[in-house]
């Protein structure tokens, strides 16, 4: 007698379907039973990859990362991007209040270094998200000076 797929119940070799829950059966072979009080687990994913999904976008994805996966190493690089990329978040917001807010006070001259800094600060989290990226996916703690500090006194070691 082969054991049922999905319930475990015992069908005949050559049922089709399940007797019990009507689970269509492979012609395959007699799979054991479930271990009564197990639960199947998916595989847990790598650290370097959960780590590279941190800061896949941004602040948001180093929250979600934060607060799903207790491993240290990921932890580390949630938070870290957390930091990072709200800080910049926060600064390219201001930047393009109070540079657009000021073409209209200030004329021209204001907008266009408004344009600069928002330029710049883009440019700086797209070479950070890049840099951060390759760097957990490598598995290395690589730490920006003073967010992984800021990170470390907010979220504690990890």
């Amino acid at each position: 007698m082969a054991h049922c797929t999905k319930c475990g119940a015992m069908v005949p070799d050559d049922a089709a379907f399940c007797g019990t829950c009507g689970a269509p059966q492979s012609s395959g072979g007699p799979f054991p039973p479930p271990v009564p009080g197990t639960a199947m687990t998916q595989p847990q994913m790598s650290e370097n990859v959960a780590a590279t999904l941190s800061y896949a976008l941004g602040w948001v994805t180093g929250l979600i990362f934060y607060f799903i996966d207790k491993r240290p190493f990921v932890r580390f690089h949630a938070a870290q991007s957390i930091i990072v990329f709200g800080a910049l978040h926060i600064l390219i917001i201001l930047t393009t209040v109070l540079f657009g807010l000021g073409f209209a006070a200030g004329g021209f001259a204001n907008f266009s270094l408004g344009l600069s800094l928002y330029r710049i600060l883009d440019l700086i989290s797209l070479a950070l998200w890049i840099v951060l990226m390759v760097k957990a996916h490598q598995g290395q703690r690589f730490r920006v000076p003073v967010a992984a500090d800021v990170a470390e006194t907010i979220f504690g070691k990890a």
